[in-house]
């Protein structure tokens, strides 16, 4: 099973990739982390990235490509793999989709989580975080023992500038402008599967885990 997850930051890509991946022997291939990995790895590719990311541009479709493709290549002992902030421009489907293709492999389908604004500003205005530890709360969802407080080592949490409502809601909209041409892309060839995604976590995994079934 090769799939594609798709959706707005805060939509839960993250966290239903990784308890589907756990179940179905799937690898859960984040292109964030894949990035950072490179990059700490001091990979050819990731020392490319790295002076891309240092001179303040952004990088580019060919390298993110290329660190999947890699990533997926090396993929060994898996069922499969839920690819989770990628593939992000209709540039890059296009590429993994002839890449692929090269490798007589196809995606399975393509999951967008629609999360409406006011459940995505909720989720991603109320998290925490440890400066140093990097531990993650949300105030509503999963709160630290003591009010602002880490767990862990006692340091008071703080807001990352991106979860800021403003902030928040640039994002969703520069997000949305972005990734419509993909959605349309992966509709047309009948891969996308829309799935509601404001419920918490429990409730969307009964509809993934149904429409799973359906599809093994």
């Amino acid at each position: 099973m090769e799939l594609v997850f798709l959706g707005p930051p805060g939509a839960g890509k993250g966290t239903h990739a990784q308890m589907l991946c756990k179940k179905a022997q799937l690898a859960h291939l984040a292109a964030g982390d894949i990035l950072r990995k490179n990059v700490k790895d001091g990979t050819p590719l990731g020392i490319k990235a790295k002076a891309v990311m240092e001179s303040g541009a952004l990088v580019s479709d060919e390298l993110v490509n290329n660190m999947m493709f890699d990533a997926i290549r090396s993929l060994r002992g898996f069922k499969g793999f839920v690819l989770d902030g990628y593939p992000r421009t209709l540039g890059q489907a296009e590429a993994l989709e002839k890449f692929l293709t090269g490798q007589k492999m196809s995606l399975t389908a393509a999951i967008n989580f629609d999360a409406s604004e006011k459940v995505v500003v909720e989720r991603l205005s109320g998290r925490r975080g440890c400066p140093k530890c990097g531990k993650i709360y949300h105030v509503k969802n999963m709160p630290p023992k003591r009010e602002n407080v880490c767990d862990v080592d006692g340091e008071t949490l703080t807001t990352r500038k991106d979860d800021e409502p403003e902030t928040i809601r640039h994002r969703l909209k520069v997000y949305h402008e972005s990734t419509k041409p993909l959605i349309e892309f992966y509709r047309k060839r009948q891969l996308l599967q829309d799935v509601a995604a404001d419920g918490d976590a429990p409730s969307v995994q009964k509809v993934l885990e149904k429409f799973f079934e359906k599809l093994s």
